[in-house]
């Protein structure tokens, strides 16, 4: 289940890398148990810093008999005498304590893992947020958690600007959500976070193969601008258009030909999305307008820079062919 799904338990398993997702599953249920019991006493434990034994206590029942939420971090990082203790804790949970595993990923605590999904114990799945979709869909999310939306090009000029880490988007979520109103469009994103768009020659390649030669162009003389060489901007130019070909000469064959080329699964994704706009001609005229250029900008024209851009421009025109 997700984190928006969590609830107490007497035993729940927070589990995997992004600490945003484990916080707020934590947080959840921590939240749920004090709205029941607003007396509920909240105890943190560290993996790494557990002794032998103290789960026992710190679960025993208190001299009031509060209900009690006992959280232990870093699940994978204690010795076996927490995963010892926990299995023995799992056969007999103490009425009224709600006992929170954090585990941040890997093999170890093994054993312990799996005896708690064989109890059937609640799981919270906190994967790493990696892939631009999965990306792109958490801002998304939000947003609409907020009660409010962006357009498309918008949350992908936020996931450009921000980055990957995910309480870094989340609190730009949150800023935009503060202090504007309504839709939220790309203008609005360029005016908090356009200065930390990365103009790289990889984000002119997006832009170029996408067709979309006004954006292209801005964010190539932008990079070239701030010091970037035009030749990695060819380079990048050109990685983009083998992804694509790659992709193109095998698609019809099926998935299992598409894994045999060592893409990931994402890299696959976002290139079958691209070549729908594509034809072989055009992309024929694409990589060849690229060759041209990768030959100018290493020595054969005087302006690398005027290379690079009519290369830009051709391959822009190129995906509408």
């Amino acid at each position: 289940m997700t984190w928006e799904e969590a609830a107490p338990a007497p035993v729940v398993l927070v589990r995997g890398p992004e600490g945003l997702l484990a916080d707020r599953a934590t947080d959840r249920v921590v939240a749920l148990a004090r709205a029941a019991d607003p007396d509920v006493e909240v105890t943190r434990l560290e993996g790494a810093q557990y002794a032998a034994g103290v789960l026992g206590v710190t679960t025993s029942p208190s001299l009031f008999a509060e209900d009690k939420v006992v959280v232990v971090g870093g699940f994978e990082s204690g010795p076996d005498e927490l995963f010892a203790d926990v299995l023995e804790y799992l056969a007999a949970p103490a009425p009224g304590v709600v006992l929170v595993l954090r585990h941040g990923g890997g093999v170890r605590g093994k054993k312990a893992l799996e005896a708690l999904r064989a109890a059937g114990v609640p799981e919270i799945a906190c994967e790493a947020v990696t892939s631009d979709s999965d990306k792109t869909a958490f801002v998304t999310a939000e947003l609409r958690r907020a009660g409010r939306r962006a357009d498309g090009g918008a949350v992908r000029a936020l996931v450009d600007a921000v980055g990957s880490d995910l309480r870094e988007l989340a609190s730009a979520c949150a800023q935009l959500v503060a202090d504007t109103t309504g839709m939220i469009g790309v203008e609005v994103v360029e005016r908090y976070y356009g200065g930390r768009i990365e103009a790289s020659g990889f984000r002119v390649a997006d832009a170029a193969v996408a067709g979309d030669a006004g954006q292209a162009v801005a964010l190539l003389r932008h990079a070239l601008a701030t010091g970037l060489d035009p030749v990695p901007v060819v380079a990048a130019l050109a990685a983009k258009l083998r992804m694509l070909a790659k992709v193109a000469a095998v698609r019809s064959r099926g998935q299992a030909a598409l894994r045999e080329l060592g893409i990931a699964p994402w890299q696959v994704d976002k290139a079958q999305r691209e070549l729908r706009r594509w034809t072989p001609e055009g992309l024929a005229a694409a990589i060849a307008a690229v060759a041209q250029a990768d030959a100018e900008v290493k020595g054969e024209s005087r302006d690398p820079r005027f290379a690079v851009e009519r290369a830009v421009l051709r391959v822009a025109a190129a995906s509408g062919l």
